[in-house]
């Protein structure tokens, strides 16, 4: 088994979108699936297949984001150069933290329009690409 995507519920889907876009991810495609609920599936454009799911339903009511969702995980390949294009395209992102120490990864933190948390994550030259066990050890 694997995980294929995350979807996260918005309240405005045009609005979510440029904020997607703006941190990099691409559309991949759209499902209309009745009563005017729309799906946005996104990708990075370096992904090989779907990561994001944009689910918008007109009549389910206000997003609510603090019932047990806590943040989604980015990983970036220079930290400094994303948080510049984020500002650049309007986001906020917040300052760079070293939560493991200096030789750990770096991170950043910023908020969606619905107020899902992002963490953008560097990982230290010669890491493995995400968390491994060797973390852990």
């Amino acid at each position: 088994m694997r995980t294929l995507f995350v979807g996260y519920r918005v309240t405005d889907l045009d609005r979510s979108l440029r904020f997607y876009t703006a941190l990099g991810y691409a559309e991949l495609g759209r499902v209309e699936t009745g009563d005017g609920a729309r799906l946005v599936i996104l990708k990075f454009p370096d992904e090989p297949a779907a990561s994001l799911e944009l689910v918008h339903r007109p009549g389910a009511g206000p997003v609510d984001v603090g019932s047990g969702f806590d943040h989604l995980a980015i990983q970036v390949d220079d930290l400094a150069t994303a948080l510049r294009t984020l500002t650049e395209a309007g986001l906020t992102p917040g300052p760079i933290q070293y939560p493991g120490g200096t030789q750990g990864p770096k991170t950043s933190w910023l908020t969606d329009p619905d107020g899902y948390r992002i963490e953008l994550v560097e990982w230290p030259s010669g890491h493995p690409d995400g968390l491994t066990a060797a973390d852990f050890a």
